[in-house]
């Protein structure tokens, strides 16, 4: 199975040329490590930064320069920085060309609850709200069952949701999976898994065609 950094090796393949594209917290933002070489993308942040890049070496850290999950990140020659204000105006003006979110559970018709911890206090569902309704190439980025081992991927959503049908692909630590009219849909499995191991992990229906292909890099 996939860790975080195959997740966010897997994502990368998502990315195309001349991207503009949204990085939710947590696993989607390991995805700026790995892009592609030979495309060109701009990474955009909801607090207000377009041009996003890597990670930064330890001891190269500007606390001045973060993330929308207020990590410190590096910025690319002509990175930009702008208030909220505009940064909202991009995504609700359908300028970003694919965002990336966590989650913790997808339901099959493409509902998803990324915003509400069961049993943590939380400020509330920021700027995912706002992507979820405004995006048209969203991708769920998640581990494919709680830490119970509770399947994520399911039927319906049981926490408050963020968005009604908006998710069109899940990438987990044991799958990729495409959301569609009857379920989820299985396109590849992660190495060393097999078909029943993510049957078994999958509470909402999955649907199996032909020999699934293993996840390359």
């Amino acid at each position: 199975m996939l860790d975080k950094i195959g997740i966010a090796k897997r994502l990368a393949k998502e990315l195309k040329d001349g991207y503009y594209v949204n990085l939710g917290i947590g696993i989607p933002t390991l995805v700026a490590n790995y892009v592609p070489e030979g495309i060109a993308v701009e990474f955009q942040s909801e607090n207000g930064v377009l041009g996003m890049g890597p990670f930064p070496f330890e001891g190269e850290e500007d606390a001045d320069v973060i993330n929308a999950g207020k990590q410190t990140i590096t910025t690319l020659a002509g990175a930009s920085f702008f208030d909220s204000a505009l940064s909202f105006s991009m995504i609700r003006g359908k300028h970003v060309h694919l965002t990336i979110l966590g989650a913790m559970e997808v339901a099959e018709n493409g509902d998803i609850a990324n915003w509400k911890i069961p049993g943590k206090m939380v400020k509330g569902m920021g700027g995912a709200m706002d992507l979820v309704a405004s995006a048209e190439n969203i991708i769920v980025a998640m581990m494919h069952t709680n830490k119970n081992g509770e399947s994520k991927l399911l039927k319906r959503c049981t926490l408050p949701l963020t968005g009604v049908g908006c998710i069109k692909k899940i990438v987990t630590n044991l799958a990729v999976l495409e959301v569609t009219s009857n379920g989820f849909k299985l396109l590849e499995k992660a190495p060393g898994v097999s078909v029943d191991d993510i049957k078994k992990a999958t509470e909402g229906t999955l649907l199996v065609e032909g020999d699934i292909p293993e996840i390359v890099f």
